[in-house]
């Protein structure tokens, strides 16, 4: 059971992708919010389950119906992939029934230690895919994630192809937008990096985001240049999940997109601001090298936030530290 967000649900991918891999005879049942099915499609021996927040799961009565509902799939183990109060209620009922079940430890003391400002613990914490696979360890299912699978390329629909036109460009997709301010990289830096990738013909940059300022603010990013084409609201998740799974590479923020062209391959160049990737969220299979971060010489007491939700005084400049050619020599370097 994971019920958000977009990107940690998308982390849970490659684990159980391993896990069907490594343990055939063994099905699995999703639990999760409609809008997420398509990450774990084409995944053998995985079954669905759509969590309905609004009307049949609602409340804590709503969640005696979940496990009633769950438990008619004669379910043997529950692996609490979120720990909050709702997948732990959900837990603790299939306890009752004499089920197995495990907990994921989000190592929420470490992540203080981690993001304090005084006495700080600068070291690298268990990723959030490692605590996935101890989960499972803990049901007595041990998971190997050194040598992961990842889905083919999709065949691009026609739709989409008359959006992004041929084919023959090396394709960049650049998702510059996250949750919180302090993990966005300045736009006006940003506007810097896709004008000089927009120099190479040999280069496509497609523009990912939702919402209608963002929309907004990526048509104006897209217009000066022919080989820079916003797809945002153009096309239903599900194309733009096909349309990730053939990217050269993805530029994105510590935020969804990142995990979301990890999950299907992609690499991933990744741009911290409040947050590090030592807090366990670098994007799966994808090298520390590639996670460019602030200045923590310019500014000692980053990472300021987990999340990225924390304000901190004179930090809010902090991604100014990230250069723009130090972005754009990575992507040539990978591309």
């Amino acid at each position: 059971m994971r019920l958000s967000a977009m990107g940690d649900v998308a982390m849970t991918v490659p684990v159980l992708r391993a896990f069907v891999k490594q343990y055939p005879e063994v099905k699995l049942t999703v639990i999760s919010r409609p809008f997420f099915k398509p990450f774990f499609e084409g995944i053998p021996n995985l079954e669905f389950f759509a969590f309905d927040e609004k009307e049949r799961h609602k409340g804590f009565l709503g969640l005696v119906r979940l496990y009633t509902d769950v438990k008619k799939l004669k379910i043997d183990a529950f692996a609490d992939l979120h720990n909050v109060l709702r997948s732990k209620i959900v837990s603790l009922l299939f306890a009752l029934s004499g089920k197995k079940r495990a907990t994921v430890d989000k190592g929420r003391e470490g992540k203080k230690e981690l993001t304090r400002a005084e006495n700080k613990i600068f070291k690298q914490l268990p990723t959030m895919f490692e605590r996935h696979a101890k989960v499972f360890e803990e049901l007595g299912f041990h998971l190997d994630l050194s040598n992961p699978t990842f889905p083919e390329k999709a065949v691009l629909s026609a739709e989409i192809l008359e959006i992004i036109g041929n084919q023959n460009q090396k394709l960049i997709g650049i998702a510059p937008f996250a949750q919180y301010d302090s993990k966005v990289y300045p736009i006006d830096l940003m506007k810097e990096v896709i004008a000089k990738l927009a120099e190479n013909p040999a280069y496509k940059i497609l523009l990912f985001g939702g919402g209608k300022k963002e929309i907004e603010i990526l048509d104006s990013l897209s217009k000066p240049f022919e080989n820079v084409i916003n797809v945002a609201g153009k096309i239903k998740f599900q194309q733009e999940l096909q349309l990730i799974s053939n990217l050269d590479i993805m530029l994105s923020m510590d935020s969804g997109n990142a995990h979301i062209a990890a999950m299907l391959g992609v690499k991933a160049i990744t741009l911290w601001g409040a947050t590090h990737p030592y807090a366990g969220f670098l994007p799966f299979n994808q090298s520390l090298e590639n996670a460019l971060v602030s200045d923590r010489n310019q500014y000692p007491k980053l990472p300021t936030s987990v999340y990225g939700n924390k304000i901190v005084e004179g930090y809010e400049n902090a991604m100014r530290s990230i250069l723009p050619k130090e972005i754009i020599d990575n992507i040539q370097s990978l591309v």
